[in-house]
């Protein structure tokens, strides 16, 4: 079965649809120049409404240890999320000081890409979970999120059976082929679900998730 999170939560609304619809993660971004960012204050009440239904993942770019103090405090996160240019140590660094499991978002154009970016998967120890995604446009304010698709037929230098999410572009029309092209155990979505970059649509969430659904029942 191929699991879903959604990323980029910041209504009540799109978080029911998310939880409805079977999505196994959450997003809440806490970025600013992000479309998709939160206050503490409404990322903590999002994740009160999220929590044992579906897992909460905070979204961070290159966060300093008082910052990350602060979301662990207020939101207590299932995941931490890092999409910066954040290395190997300092990844291993975080999780041992915050005791939270990780998702490392990695950009990718080439297998060598997604080889390196395999670098940070270490259970318990680096990264839970390796997020492999678009490298961002030259000029991007932003590390993810632009709703661009990569080459998906690289990730076939991940090994068999190893954990992964597949981001970057998928919308509820692509992500059934992008699934039969992967085996992808795990995708992601923000922008794709959106009528406007930061505006989930509850009907697009819905169709998603169906999609991925669906993809599974035919493979």
């Amino acid at each position: 079965m191929t699991d879903t999170k959604i990323c980029g939560i910041k209504t009540s609304e799109a978080l029911e649809a998310a939880i409805a619809g079977g999505a196994r993660w959450i997003g809440l971004v806490l970025h600013d120049k992000s479309p998709r960012n939160l206050t503490l204050q409404t990322a903590a009440a999002l994740a009160e409404q999220a929590r044992g239904k579906v897992a909460i993942v905070v979204l961070l770019a290159d966060p300093g240890d008082d910052r990350l103090a602060d979301v662990v405090r207020a939101v207590g996160p299932h995941f931490i999320q890092l999409h910066g240019q954040e290395s190997a140590e300092r990844v291993a660094a975080i999780r041992a000081a915050f005791g939270t499991r990780i998702i490392k978002a990695v950009g990718v154009t080439s297998e060598d890409d997604v080889r390196a970016g395999l670098e940070y998967y270490k259970p318990g120890q680096v990264a839970d979970l390796v997020l492999f995604d678009a490298k961002p446009p030259s000029g991007a304010k932003v590390p993810g999120g632009h709703g661009i698709a990569f080459d998906w037929q690289i990730l076939s230098a991940v090994p068999v059976d190893t954990p992964y999410l597949l981001a970057g572009g998928l919308t509820p029309e692509n992500v059934r082929e992008a699934i039969g092209l992967t085996g992808a155990p795990a995708v992601d979505v923000s922008s794709g679900v959106e009528t406007k970059p930061g505006e989930k649509s509850t009907k697009l969430i819905g169709d998603f998730l169906q999609a991925v659904k669906t993809a599974m029942e035919t493979l």
